[in-house]
């Protein structure tokens, strides 16, 4: 056998490989031996069938298979062996010329291999990158305890209404007179949020409404969704188009949205019965939260200006453009060309961050291990439960729940990359220097928003 690799311009190679019968004869012979003491053939017992019967029928697949065997495991070797850094996979090259593997050997495979782009990247404390220091202040607290208490608040009957609040009563549909219509449609205990009707005009007329109170609204004018519509009158969607008439309706309930108290019961169902004890702790507690939580957003901001800092100085790398859209729409066959060309651009500049990234995470020795990634699923799912209010869950419910994660394959990948990021921005804070700022909440989310 023999392997030769050509590489003139950096990034595209051609690997040839050339197989002499010897490569493989004894693996043929192997197989067709194996295949003999399975064979079946009439006349013959098990084990029994001549040699020349058993290569007329499985010769040639036999010789195929450990000529394909042989050369991936060549490939493979040679490019390790070589620590080539391949890009995606190797394509038969558009040199490659048809091989008959009914003749006699030898046989030429060629393969087009896509290589990086060589570059160095180092960061160190001659590297000065922005960290923004979200501030925790009062403010920031005091929306948070607002919305822990608007969160566990409840209804309470209103004599009258005002903005915010919701209101059930009897809809009947009008005839053009204004009397309630024979046959027309009717909802007892229709529900109300007057607050988020979009005409004024409709709108409008409940205010000041008392219960008992009868007012006239026009759904049509009311709401600008059909959806809408027709889940207040309770009809099909498709109906909606012919109801434009007015409809009466009567008041029959006010209930005001109601903000829970800042008290002992607010601060158990936040945190726990008995965690904290009074509004003092409680606001500390929240602080504590925050500053865990806007960590993580700093930190995801700091690796966005770290790869920004490091696309621009490793500049423009050059890349096998042409092999690398062979291999992407090899990989997306069924989306076709139009579909790399409108995609490739994005994609090199993914693929230009993770080959910066590897050199990184290679230079600060990051490794990760179960019980890292354990710890990136145990992040992102107190993340989703905190997006529900849900701030006090228990260590074992959480763990728990982070390994249904691990269960499933396609949450893996996304968190082991999250298990290197962890480390990667640790080491890097340490690394680099930082320039450090103060930023309120808003400007931070302004400034990620922009």
């Amino acid at each position: 056998m023999n392997i030769s690799f050509e590489n003139p311009d950096k990034v595209n190679g051609l690997l040839t490989i050339t197989v002499e019968e010897a490569d493989y004869a004894a693996t043929v012979e192997k197989t067709l031996k194996d295949y003999r003491k399975k064979a079946n053939y009439p006349g013959f017992r098990p084990g029994m069938v001549p040699m020349g019967l058993v290569k007329k029928q499985y010769g040639s697949a036999a010789k195929m298979d450990a000529i394909n065997k042989l050369i991936g495991e060549q490939l493979s070797k040679y490019i390790q062996d070589n620590k080539i850094q391949m890009l995606g996979e190797p394509l038969p090259s558009e040199k490659q010329e048809a091989q008959d593997l009914e003749k006699p050997a030898p046989y030429t495979f060629a393969f087009d291999i896509a290589i990086a782009p060589e570059f160095k990247i180092e960061l160190n404390g001659h590297n000065k990158i922005d960290y923004y220091n979200i501030t925790i202040d009062d403010a920031l607290i005091d929306r948070q305890v607002d919305m822990f208490a608007s969160r566990m608040g409840s209804y309470e009957k209103a004599e009258s209404y005002e903005d915010n609040d919701m209101l059930k009563g009897d809809l009947r549909e009008l005839d053009e007179k204004g009397n309630t219509k024979e046959g027309g449609i009717t909802v007892e205990g229709a529900s109300i949020l007057p607050n988020y009707i979009k005409n004024k005009t409709q709108k409008a007329r409940f205010k000041g409404a008392k219960q008992g109170d009868v007012l006239t609204i026009n759904p049509s004018k009311a709401y600008e969704s059909e959806a809408e519509i027709a889940s207040l009158l309770k009809v099909e969607r498709d109906r909606v188009k012919d109801i434009k008439g007015d409809f009466s309706y009567q008041i029959t309930d006010i209930q005001r949205y109601k903000k829970h108290a800042i008290d002992q019961e607010l601060f158990d169902q936040t945190f726990g019965k008995d965690v904290v004890k009074d509004e003092k702790a409680f606001r500390e507690k929240i602080a504590e939260g925050l500053k865990k939580q806007l960590e993580v957003d700093a930190d995801y901001k700091f690796i966005l200006d770290v790869r920004a800092y490091c696309e621009k100085k490793v500049g423009k790398l050059t890349f096998p453009d042409a092999l690398l859209k062979r291999i992407m729409l090899n990989n997306n066959k069924d989306r076709g060309a139009d579909f790399v060309e409108k995609n490739y651009e994005q994609s090199i500049k993914e693929l230009t961050w993770h080959l910066i990234k590897e050199q990184l995470v290679a230079a600060n020795d990051i490794k990760v291990d179960d019980a890292d990634v354990l710890n990136a699923a145990k992040e992102s799912a107190r993340t989703q439960f905190a997006q529900y209010g849900m701030n006090n869950v228990p260590d074992e419910y959480v763990e728990n729940y982070a390994k249904e994660m691990l269960k499933k394959r396609e949450n893996v990948d996304g968190l082991v990359n999250r298990a290197v990021d962890i480390k990667l921005t640790a080491a890097l804070k340490k690394a680099v220097k930082l320039n450090e700022k103060e930023i309120s909440l808003d400007d931070f989310n302004k400034m990620m928003s922009a």
